[in-house]
């Protein structure tokens, strides 16, 4: 069992954490025309609109309440008045989800009951979608508030069901945490279809930012699970949590609609795989597909050739709780020691880490103790890229934000074919480093008779 420990530092060093606010809002960016809506300052915004373009390499809709300081003393109801009205008139959204900030939550504003005013005030929008998630951003982190803003959906969106009614088995609502891509959503959005099951993901940042292009452009978000989509899922027989941030929202699901069901707080691996295609089989009455038993051959025979590359490395990684759970578990099954492990906030999920200790901290914190510890490969997001080549070890990237690479969205580490594939990927980043660092560079081969051992020699160098 892990024990969790807090940095002790005045100050973050190139931080690790991201905050609630843009958690909660990338959540409303899997909804079907929906325009996410930070009350706060203009550059809380601002910074999490950056950083969701650099990422995602799209278009992003996001809006702010602009509060400046005099708002912030007096109060925000004008201000959040003014910007519901004019995203309702001039972007035609089907949602408007509101996050708070640490601005506003200092203040106080009571946005719950700014909403009743304004749905007083304004008969047009009595039954229009509001949603409002407290998530202030000096406390907790990017996890978090995706987990309140999915939850909060889940209350408000969700329609309960009439008493007596039938559920459709074949119906099964997927509610992802944070650490799945767009492509994650895709490949299990495949793998409910071949049991014959009909998914409906909440949020679905498959379908708004999965790198598709619109034939028109759009304010709001170009895609993602509808509102009225939200309201059909408590037909469904079935709900499936990935990651054990989404407890509370399969707990909100159940006790609201009445559906069965469960969380899988790991979807990379073979053993998590093998239950959850297991589930699937339960609920659907079907065998598992072919394809899937011939993917967990390969698999297997992919864990078999990777572990020797794999096997003893010394593994520094720093992620949200999820992430950090998913990924690190995954590469100590295949003989990784994970000796260096920082988050980003509370999680019971920690707790079961298959290391020693997790530190609460930065990329500063990541990179001291990959260097005392000795570790030969580190994971975590763009901004750890320095710390990896001042330790000259290799790097792989996870996580938000991801900038200095392509394809960030459709990265795959879920079912047998995901987990098979980012196998692939760190071994085969191992390998190289081993190549460039420890094999003979062409200088010192034989061959052409000028090299550092001098001598003719015929045919190509061997490399040992």
């Amino acid at each position: 069992m892990a024990k969790l420990i807090s940095t002790k530092k005045a100050c973050a060093v190139n931080p690790l954490k991201m905050s609630q606010p843009i958690g909660g809002a990338l959540a409303f960016m899997g909804v079907r025309g929906a325009m996410p809506l930070l009350h706060g300052s203009q550059g809380c915004t601002s910074f999490g609109l950056v950083l969701f373009v650099r990422h995602f390499k799209e278009a992003i809709p996001l809006q702010t309440t602009a509060m400046s300081e005099v708002a912030t003393v007096l109060g925000g109801y004008d201000n959040v008045e003014q910007a519901v009205l004019n995203i309702y008139n001039r972007t035609k959204p089907e949602l408007i989800g509101i996050c708070s900030t640490g601005v506003t939550e200092t203040k106080g504003d009571d946005v719950d009951g700014y909403i009743r005013l304004i749905r007083e005030k304004y008969p047009q929008l009595a039954d229009f979608p509001l949603v409002y998630v407290s998530t202030p951003d000096f406390k907790d982190a990017f996890q978090d508030g995706w987990e309140k803003t999915v939850a909060r959906m889940v209350e408000v969106l969700v329609k309960a069901p009439t008493e007596g009614a039938a559920k459709d088995p074949r119906r099964v609502n997927i509610l992802p945490g944070c650490h799945l891509t767009p492509g994650d959503l895709d490949e299990l959005r495949t793998i409910c279809e071949d049991f014959g099951l009909v998914p409906s993901f909440l949020p679905d940042l498959a379908g708004s930012l999965d790198g598709h292009i619109p034939d028109e452009f759009t304010p709001t978000t170009i895609g993602g699970i509808g509102v009225d989509e939200i309201a059909a899922m408590g037909e469904a027989a079935h709900t499936i949590g990935i990651g054990a941030q989404m407890h509370r929202a399969v707990a909100a699901m159940e006790k609201r609609t009445g559906s069965r069901g469960r969380v899988f707080e790991r979807l990379c691996g073979l053993g998590v795989n093998d239950d959850f295609y297991m589930h699937l089989s339960e609920i659907s009455g079907r065998e598992v597909p072919r394809k899937y038993r011939r993917q967990r051959g390969q698999l297997v025979d992919a864990m078999l050739d990777a572990h020797f590359h794999l096997g003893g490395r010394r593994l520094a990684i720093g992620a949200e709780p999820d992430l950090l759970n998913d990924v690190g578990t995954m590469l100590h099954e295949m003989g990784t020691h994970m000796v260096a492990a920082v988050t980003t906030t509370q999680s019971p999920v920690l707790e079961k880490l298959p290391t020693e200790e997790v530190l609460i901290g930065d990329l500063e914190d990541l990179e001291r103790l990959a260097r005392e510890r000795g570790c030969d490969l580190l994971m975590t997001h763009s901004h750890g890229r320095q710390g990896a080549a001042r330790l000259g070890i290799p790097f792989h990237r996870i996580g938000i934000p991801m900038f200095d690479r392509l394809g960030a969205g459709h990265q795959l580490s879920v079912g047998y074919r995901g987990t098979r594939d980012l196998i692939f990927n760190i071994a085969n980043l191992v390998m190289k480093d081993h190549q460039d660092n420890h094999e003979p560079t062409p200088d010192t081969w034989r061959g052409d008779g000028h090299g550092a051992h001098g001598g003719a020699a015929e045919g190509p160098a061997v490399h040992y």
